[in-house]
């Protein structure tokens, strides 16, 4: 399959806005600018190929519903960047990581299989890719109120900054 031609300027585009977004919301884009850019460019071409910006680091369907877990940014990113400081494919890192204060290794597949997502979608035509049930905790930001359903509360809130340990369980 040919790939769909992608500007530089439209790399230099989605990079400055994903950088934007993810410094307000206490990410941080790779600081191998280079890297990232080609990270940004794959986004790009599957946007163009699928109608979707399907993670770079994955290989997607062709079909939105199947690969909604995997439209960057994925539903794995939060926890990739919490536990390993970047996330699978290392377009987003943690503050940790951009300030050389911790050490980056190979991050373990998140994604159920293909199989695996099938028989979860089956079970449950809701299902977006997680793993979860409905046993998933709920932390609240006690700043801002922020709510968020995943396994540990996030680094810092994304709304307000707050760090993890101003979270409190609320479901």
């Amino acid at each position: 399959m040919n790939n769909p031609e992608v500007t530089d300027s439209e790399v230099e585009k989605l990079y400055k806005k994903l950088n934007i977004e993810a410094e307000e919301s206490d990410y941080h884009l790779n600081p191998d600018r280079e890297f990232s850019k080609i990270l940004i460019r794959s986004i790009l071409i599957n946007q163009k190929r699928y109608g979707y910006g399907a993670c770079p680091c994955r290989l997607a369907s062709g079909k939105k519903e199947e690969d909604r877990d995997i439209v960057c940014p994925c539903d794995y990113r939060d926890k990739d960047v919490s536990q390993f400081g970047m996330c699978f494919c290392a377009l987003y890192v943690s503050g940790e990581v951009l300030q050389g204060r911790k050490e980056v290794a190979s991050i373990p597949e998140r994604r159920p299989t293909k199989e695996e997502r099938r028989k979860m979608r089956m079970e449950n035509p809701e299902f977006t890719g997680l793993k979860s049930s409905s046993k998933m905790p709920v932390w609240r930001c006690t700043v801002c109120g922020y709510l968020c359903a995943r396994d540990e509360p996030p680094d810092n809130c994304p709304i307000c900054k707050a760090k993890k340990d101003r979270f409190e369980r609320f479901m």
